[in-house]
């Protein structure tokens, strides 16, 4: 933000400015009884200050008097009538149907190319592992397929003729390749390698999270009440999404009881990794700080609206982004209202694999709600190659 509009901002909000008829009066901040006189002109806006009349700029105080006027003119986040029209986006649908008709097939062919990144442990006594890449593979494929692990089994097949899998296992082990954990990082890996395609298309992010609701329930007696209480465990999925293509550039999956608020740190250390941040976008869960302080530390600009009871006192950075968002809330709104698509990513993931897990074990099902989101990717992805004519390459490194 240009020094002279920060100030403004500050002069708008800590001192009291009058009007008189054209005239507005904007008292020094320097706070000696000094006053400036401003007039806002359509042809030139004028200020008794020497620094708009020896340098010929525009000078804090008509900044300040700006922003006043436009405080008082229209109701705070509402644009007037018949002044905006709702935008339009037209469908490319020759690329939308043959992302459709094909999205199957090159979904597998991704899944393949990024699950051969995955290095085989080493074998130790006993009977020979299946591959790790190959049950990684399959575990994706059952939950793409939205089905159970035995009616999956007729997909996996097809996928052995097509060469995809050395052997379609058998749908234990793939019940049990979603029950390890040693697979967890591995699935947030193929999650971050899968986004990196997109990678000079995307620059815009939006962190939110989500519950995916679980066929398991906690159950205790209430001593003091007499009676049974019933809860359903639900886990939470934290994305950091491209606001351009809903591609997800990094996750964590927790339980229900986790606060948002830390989570935006390493969800944003992840993406800068492999993308390029220069605006990130998230509700008032996450205004903080230390989650301003780590937005702006790998150049970025902060998004986040600020809660009724918050003031304009505190750091620097805090005083800066609390002022823009007071005295420039329309702007403001207009980047922070892409933080919407993250909450489109979740209906996208939802829709399409379903907003609950068919696992029982906690690893379980935090593995399977990754493989939802590797899912989404790919399909974003696949989306990406018919409309944005690209074509994906996983571990060039």
């Amino acid at each position: 933000m240009d020094p002279r509009r920060q100030r403004g901002l500050e002069l708008a909000a800590t001192t009291k400015i009058r009007r008189k008829g054209k005239v507005w009066i904007i008292p020094s901040q320097s706070g000696k009884g000094h006053s400036y006189n401003v007039e806002l002109n359509k042809d030139g806006s004028t200020c008794t200050c020497a620094d708009h009349e020896m340098q010929k700029v525009k000078c804090k105080h008509i900044f300040a008097a700006e922003f006043i006027k436009q405080r008082e003119t229209l109701p705070e986040g509402i644009v007037a009538e018949g002044k905006t029209a709702k935008p339009t986006y037209k469908q490319n649908w020759p690329a939308y149907n043959a992302a459709q008709s094909n999205e199957k097939d090159r979904v597998f062919e991704l899944l393949r190319g990024l699950c051969d990144g995955i290095s085989q442990p080493p074998q130790g006594r006993g009977r020979p592992r299946l591959p790790l890449s190959d049950m990684i593979f399959c575990a994706v494929t059952k939950v793409y397929c939205t089905m159970s692990g035995r009616r999956t089994s007729s997909d996996l097949r097809d996928c052995e003729a097509r060469g995809l899998v050395a052997n379609a296992p058998h749908y234990n082990s793939v019940f049990n390749a979603l029950d390890n954990a040693a697979i967890t990082p591995i699935l947030k890996a193929l999650i971050e390698e899968s986004a990196t395609p997109l990678k000079a298309v995307e620059t815009d992010f939006a962190v939110d999270s989500s519950g995916f609701s679980t066929s398991t329930y906690a159950r205790w007696f209430d001593a003091k009440y007499g009676r049974l209480h019933v809860d359903r465990y639900w886990v939470k999925a934290h994305l950091i999404i491209g606001v351009k293509t809903n591609i997800v550039s990094s996750v964590e999956v927790t339980g229900p009881e986790a606060n948002d608020y830390p989570v935006l740190a390493p969800l944003l250390d992840a993406t800068i990794k492999n993308f390029s941040v220069q605006e990130v976008s998230a509700d008032k869960g996450y205004i903080g700080r230390t989650n301003l302080e780590k937005i702006v530390s790998v150049g970025a600009v902060p998004y986040i609206p600020f809660k009724s009871n918050a003031t304009g006192k505190g750091s620097e950075l805090w005083r800066k982004m609390w002022h823009y968002y007071e005295f420039s809330r329309p702007e403001f709104l207009a980047k922070y209202h892409k933080r919407s698509n993250v909450e489109s990513t979740f209906s996208m993931i939802k829709a399409k694999f379903g907003a609950s897990v068919r696992s029982k074990t906690p690893t379980a099902q935090m593995n399977e709600v990754l493989c939802k989101v590797l899912c989404h990717n790919l399909c974003c992805l696949v989306h990406s190659i018919y409309e944005l004519e690209l074509e994906p390459i996983f571990w060039a490194a």
